[in-house]
C-alpha cells in the first residue's frame, strides 16, 4: 500500500478488530481483542492503506466539543501527494477492476459499514463535535450511498446503436463501453466527515477509478477507518485507494 495519513487515537472503542500499540514512533495494529481503537494506525503490512515514513511532522487534531486532542496526523506534502497519484494510476492500468468486483466491493462495503455504524458513529462524534444520534443517522445514510453506487455500477454496460440511419450504415452497428476515465481527486469537507467521503469514494469505486482522498485536517479520522475497512474487509485494492493527510495548501 501506499504512505497515507494515519493517526493514533487516545481512547480505545468496543470493537472486534483489534487494538492499536505504539511501534517505534508509529502504530501498528496488535492480536485481536475486544477492544480497538478508532480504526486508525500506521500500517506496515504492504496490503494496508498506511504507511508512513519517519512521522516527522504532524498535525495534532482536538476535539472541537472540549478540545482534547484526539490524535495526531503525518502533515504529508506535495512529493507524497505526487507518489499517491502514481500508484494510483498503475493500479488502474495493472489491477483494473471488472463490474462485478466493484459492485461486489460496494455491496460489502454497505453491509460492514451497516454492521460497524455505532463504530463509525463514535468516530464521527469525536472527531466533529456531533451529538451521537446525529452521527448515527450520517452512518446511516453513508450505507445507503453505498447501496446506490453499487446498484449503479451494475449498470454501467454502454450502448448499442444501429447505423442504418444513412445508407452508408447499413447493416452496421457501433458500440459504446463506458471505461474508467481515470484517477479521482477527492478532497472532503469537515461537516459530514463519512457521508460526503462515501459520496466520492463510492461513485469512483463504481466506476472502477482510483482514488486519492484528502480528508479535512479536522476531521481526517472517519475516511481512515473506511480506508481500512474497505481495504482490509471489503477486498478493494490497497492502491486504489490512497489517503492523504495534511494542511490544505
Amino acid at each position: 500500500g501506499l504512505d497515507v495519513a494515519v493517526a493514533v487515537v487516545d481512547r480505545v472503542l468496543e470493537g472486534r478488530h483489534g487494538v492499536l500499540r505504539r511501534v517505534g514512533g508509529t502504530a501498528a495494529v496488535g492480536e485481536r481483542d475486544r477492544s480497538v481503537g478508532l480504526q486508525v494506525g500506521v500500517q506496515r503490512e504492504p496490503h494496508r492503506p498506511s504507511i508512513v515514513r519517519g512521522m516527522t511532522e504532524t498535525i495534532t487534531v482536538r476535539a472541537p466539543y472540549d478540545g482534547a486532542v484526539i490524535g495526531e496526523i503525518p502533515a504529508m506534502t506535495a512529493a507524497d501527494v505526487d507518489t499517491a497519484v502514481g500508484r494510483a494510476r498503475q493500479a488502474l492500468r495493472e489491477q483494473a477492476l471488472p463490474l462485478w468486483k466493484r459492485a461486489e466491493i460496494l455491496d460489502r462495503a454497505a453491509q460492514q459499514l451497516a454492521e460497524r455504524r455505532d463504530e463509525f458513529a463514535e468516530i464521527i462524534a469525536r472527531e466533529a463535535a456531533k451529538p451521537i444520534r446525529t452521527a448515527r443517522v450520517e452512518a446511516e445514510r453513508a450505507v445507503g450511498t453505498f447501496h446506490f453506487c453499487a446498484a449503479e455500477a451494475r449498470t454501467l454496460s454502454g450502448e448499442m446503436i444501429a447505423l442504418d440511419a444513412i445508407p452508408a450504415g447499413e447493416g452496421k452497428l457501433g458500440f459504446t463501453m463506458r471505461v474508467p476515465i481515470g484517477v479521482v481527486g477527492a478532497i472532503a469537507p469537515f461537516n459530514f466527515p463519512l457521508n460526503l467521503v462515501v459520496h466520492k469514494v463510492g461513485p469512483a469505486i463504481a466506476a472502477g477509478c482510483p482514488v486519492v482522498l484528502k480528508p479535512a485536517s479536522q476531521t481526517p479520522f472517519s475516511s481512515l477507518a473506511l480506508a481500512r475497512m474497505l481495504i482490509d474487509e471489503c477486498g478493494l485494492p490497497a492502491d486504489h485507494l490512497q489517503v492523504v493527510t495534511g494542511g490544505g495548501s
